[in-house]
């Protein structure tokens, strides 16, 4: 089952043993042997590193880790492909421009029939690819279009992207599995469902929790997470803990919303 991890922070901060610990869940120490992604945000827009190859095995790993680039919201995706051939083009995160906004999402989780249960609603945003995680997306966007395209050069109200987000998760854990990571260039949206752990190599039965939030300077501390500065607030999202203390499990179903490493709303 594919893993996410994600992290918001008060600034832009270093990842360096963070990235090292969700690597081995690529292939070394877990099953996840197809592909990974990460999308850092600066300013306005993302840096997109996509490989489709075991981030186990991956140089890119190594070269973000030495060269240490910076971000206040980095979404990461470790992926075990169910939907869709192991290439660039199915590989999470997936990126779109909303509203002058740049847009990331990843998914862990398997969504049923869901071209026929949630088909689109207009022609704005349409797959790349083949899975089920980017018809998902494609799917949130044109949902959000309605509240994003008259903001003129204003983002909209967080408890209207909330609400579009808690309406969509809704929809899609009718379908399966349906933890996701969300960010729209100012929050962090996290929601936590079910998933299949690795037991021994082998994927259990879907339980959750789906997802865990570091929440302790223990965590911070933990990852080697490098700071510019004294105002040292974060947060931190994974499907599974990287250090063994500091997290807590999200209720199923749960979506919360992270700005500048504060949780800014919840339902």
């Amino acid at each position: 089952m594919c893993e996410l991890f994600g992290m918001s922070s008060s600034q832009p901060v270093r990842l360096f043993y963070s990235l090292d610990a969700f690597s081995k869940h690529g292939g070394r120490s877990h099953v996840n042997r197809s592909g990974w992604g990460v999308a850092y945000y600066e300013d306005n827009d993302v840096l997109l590193i996509r490989d489709a190859h075991p981030a186990a095995d991956s140089p890119w790993i190594g070269f973000l880790e030495n060269h240490g680039l910076k971000s206040h919201c980095t979404i990461c995706h470790v992926r075990y492909a169910t939907v869709g051939a192991v290439s660039i083009v199915n590989t999470h995160p997936f990126r779109r421009e909303l509203g002058g906004n740049m847009h990331v999402f990843a998914h862990n989780g398997g969504l049923k029939n869901i071209e026929a249960a949630l088909p689109f609603e207009s022609d704005r945003y349409r797959p790349v690819g083949q899975t089920d995680s980017e018809h998902a997306f494609c799917v949130l966007l044109q949902r959000l279009v309605a509240i994003w395209r008259d903001k003129k050069d204003k983002i909209p109200p967080l408890e209207d992207r909330m609400a579009v987000v808690v309406d969509t998760a809704r929809d899609l854990r009718q379908l399966g599995s349906a933890n996701f990571l969300y960010a729209d260039g100012d929050v962090l949206f996290a929601h936590a469902d079910k998933r299949r752990f690795d037991v021994d190599g082998k994927f259990g039965e879907i339980r959750a929790p789906g997802l865990c939030l570091g929440n302790s300077q223990e965590v911070i501390e933990g990852l080697n997470v490098q700071w510019s500065g004294t105002d040292r607030k974060g947060l931190m999202v994974a499907s599974v803990p990287l250090t063994s203390s500091g997290w807590s499990a999200l209720p199923e179903g749960t979506v919360i919303a992270l700005r500048d490493g504060v949780e800014v709303a919840r339902a």
